[in-house]
């Protein structure tokens, strides 16, 4: 049996419209949603995916886009239930990305019955000036009605996305988008940069965004008040009650395995004393052809940064022993980096408990260069 844990992350492409600053891969939708098509070759893509796999059960599902939230809950439940007639899939963390602009009230129900127990809700921010600038579909108010609502419908686990450092924003706006998220009581809050990533309108026409000072000043109070609030920083960007940690998203960052099924969805998997990744067009209309994925073998002399990248984004890092299970690389392989980071203050090692410095993590692409 593969010690190593199993998720499943399936990717919904389609979205109202495509976000100035997203570089997912999601498309405006044109016409109608083809909702029972693209399940069915969902299930396609999952019974190749997981017939090549010896493992009985998964430990988180994770369905992302793009916005899920625009496929009706019949749909996402037969899916559900195709996958727990192949995988163990009893209470495990299984998480629905939502935009509030898309949630139908009365389809929460709906997606709880077909087995969703976690919510992920893409706020942003709670300013509707903000939200204009960001290409958003939804306004503040539709944040409140949305985290309410599903309360009210019996989910007791949320996430609410938030961005901070965008364009005109001071610290108090800053702080005040934090501060009405957490009135909301969600469990767990995602926190991150407004970055500018190629091949997005922002890139193109970059927008004026506040300085490095600024945002070091955003990061320390914002730090501040969600630890004050009782939200753990558990990950660069993620911030938990206790025991409220995104169980998939630790996956992914403890380099576990994950099947990834749908439009641009990537996989990684070890297998046979390899690791190896998986990568579907990006392209619906093909997609939904059944066009082949490409698979590629992970060179040995990568694996160790492929590790590094993922494990040393959680502030508790990694045991010593996980990585040469999860890699199938030994020890000394990562000698040398451990010399270097730790020299240079950005690690911090106890007994074989190795993670970043609280410098490490504001400077986590210098401490990776250590190991490139």
């Amino acid at each position: 049996m593969n010690a190593i844990p199993l998720s499943l992350y399936v990717h919904f492409p389609w979205c109202v419209k495509k976000c100035p600053y997203c570089d997912f891969n999601s498309h405006a939708l044109q016409g109608e949603l083809p909702a029972a098509e693209y399940i069915d070759a969902l299930i396609t893509d999952f019974n190749a995916e997981a017939g090549q796999d010896d493992r009985r059960s998964l430990a988180s599902i994770f369905l992302g886009g793009g916005t899920p939230s625009l496929f009706p809950p019949a749909e996402i439940k037969r899916l559900l239930e195709h996958v727990g007639e192949r995988f163990d899939t009893r209470d495990i963390e299984i998480t629905l990305e939502a935009n509030p602009g898309t949630l139908d009230e009365g389809h929460f129900e709906g997606y709880l019955d077909a087995g969703i127990n976690r919510l992920s809700i893409g706020a942003q921010s709670f300013s509707d000036e903000m939200l204009k600038t960001l290409g958003r579909i939804h306004q503040a108010d539709e944040i409140v009605r949305a985290v309410t609502a599903a309360r009210e419908s019996g989910f007791a686990r949320i996430n609410i996305d938030l961005m901070y450092g965008l364009p005109g924003q001071t610290i108090e706006d800053c702080i005040a988008d934090l501060d009405q998220a957490i009135s909301l009581g969600p469990d767990h809050i995602s926190w991150y940069q407004l970055t500018i990533e190629p091949n997005t309108y922002f890139h193109r026409f970059p927008p004026m965004r506040p300085s490095e000072n600024a945002i070091a000043e955003f990061m320390a109070a914002g730090f501040e008040r969600l630890a004050s609030s009782g939200y753990q920083r558990y990950e660069i960007s993620a911030f938990a009650k206790p025991l409220e940690e995104s169980r998939h998203n630790l996956n992914y960052w403890q380099f576990g395995d994950y099947l990834g099924i749908g439009a641009g969805a990537h996989g990684k998997l070890s297998r046979q004393g390899e690791i190896v990744r998986t990568a579907k067009t990006r392209v619906p209309a093909d997609y939904l052809k059944r066009q082949a994925p490409i698979v590629n073998r992970v060179p040995r002399d990568e694996l160790l940064l492929e590790y590094l990248m993922n494990t040393l984004r959680l502030v508790d890092g990694f045991e010593l022993e996980d990585f040469a299970v999860r890699t199938g690389l030994p020890e000394s392989n990562i000698q040398s980096f451990l010399r270097s980071g730790l020299d240079r203050e950005l690690l911090v090692r106890s007994g074989d408990r190795i993670r970043p410095s609280d410098r490490g993590l504001l400077f986590l692409n210098d401490l990776l260069l250590l190991a490139a």
